[in-house]
């Protein structure tokens, strides 16, 4: 049995569905992220498993027991926000140890709590501060040690890191994926930013419009998204996504690659999906992540379909650890990630290796991958 049950939810707002039938499961000591561009329901699903907005229809249920109708004080979760919510009169220990004060926990008690999730967190020096003498890192951590010190059967996070610079991020991100590790809590994660998704959960709920566009764990959402929103959005580069063709003419398959005033790519395809045969000499959507489109040395060795073909490079972007070069396909800019000391440069023509074990194709009409 799944620890945290989400059966059919739907949230309606008067007569907009804001929420359209939410179904999702999370093993007990898992991480899982809501992802998915603003406007897309991820916080109002995180605001009805505490309790802070209602259900139209369905259930939610944690360790097989229904929650819809508890109070959210009786639902046993903690909540962490992207505002950090300290009082500011109040020391860091002041801020941890107020739930456990007016639950009346005895005080000795309550240092110890203290002391453990100060530990935990690394924030043993801070618990005299204000939090107005802290930074935003350090806000955080004291907003989770709060949550934390009441060993809650579930967390949830509100974007909690989304006010934070861009470092401190990273640093917030290794001291959450700590804090899991360490801990073993369930967490129900809220995210824009799928960098975080990818790195911190075992399972993604990818959302658009109220609805889950997939589920599944981090590699399967990366490797096979199902449709055109979730390979468009999952990944930094985005995958490619090139209007193609399906060639069958040969008797095998083999996409067809447009280009301005030259002549097309043409890549056979020996492992396509048996589903693409229906789309021979039709439109499809090529899908190719840049770390499969790469130098020809830099190619996956193990690789079972790698084809070369010379590609015009339009723009060259040296990023420190890979280079990127953008080349023009399909009439779209195309992004390849290359090797740091790949020998690569703007307007030449530059032999490039796709690795066609690692393509996914969609259908134009559906947006839907084809299988």
């Amino acid at each position: 049995m799944a620890f945290l049950e989400i059966d059919g939810l739907k949230k309606r707002f008067g007569n907009v569905e804001i929420l359209k039938g939410i179904n999702v499961e999370l093993e007990k000591g898992g991480f899982l992220v809501l992802v998915g561009p603003s406007g897309c329901g991820k916080s109002t699903l995180l605001n009805t498993i505490a309790g802070l907005e209602n259900i139209t229809e369905g259930e939610i249920r944690v360790e097989g027991r229904a929650i819809n109708d508890l109070h959210p004080s009786k639902r046993d979760i903690a909540m962490v926000f992207q505002s950090y919510a300290l009082y500011p009169n109040m020391t860091v220990a002041g801020n941890i140890a107020f739930g456990m004060e007016m639950r009346g926990v005895p005080a000795a008690e309550r240092q110890a709590a203290i002391d453990k999730v100060a530990k935990i967190l690394q924030i043993g020096h801070l618990l005299n501060r204000k939090p107005s003498q802290l930074s935003g890192g350090q806000r955080q951590r004291v907003a989770m040690g709060r949550a934390l010190v009441r060993d809650p059967k579930l967390f949830l996070f509100d974007e909690p890191l989304s006010n934070l610079d861009a470092k401190l991020r990273v640093d917030m991100r290794i001291e959450i994926k700590r804090l899991h590790a360490t801990t073993g809590t369930t967490i129900v994660y809220v995210t824009h930013d799928q960098i975080e998704a990818m790195t911190l959960a075992t399972k993604i709920a990818v959302m658009r419009d109220g609805e889950v566009q997939q589920f599944g764990t981090p590699a399967e959402i990366y490797n096979n998204p199902t449709n055109i929103f979730v390979a468009d959005f999952m990944g930094s580069p985005a995958m490619n996504l090139i209007p193609a063709k399906i060639d069958g003419n040969s008797g095998a398959l083999s996409v067809v690659l447009d280009r301005e005033a030259r002549q097309p790519i043409v890549l056979p395809m020996p492992g396509a999906p048996a589903g693409l045969a229906a789309f021979k000499d039709k439109p499809v959507i090529f899908g190719v992540r840049p770390e499969a489109l790469t130098d020809p040395e830099g190619a996956e060795r193990n690789g079972s379909s790698i084809a070369t073909a010379d590609c015009h490079i339009e723009v060259v972007e040296p990023a420190g650890s890979d280079t990127f070069a953008v080349t023009n396909l399909g009439g779209k800019g195309v992004v390849a990630r290359l090797r740091a000391d790949a020998k690569i440069q703007p307007g030449t023509s530059t032999p490039l290796a796709f690795n066609l074990s690692k393509a996914v194709f969609f259908d134009p009409a559906t947006e839907k991958r084809i299988l």
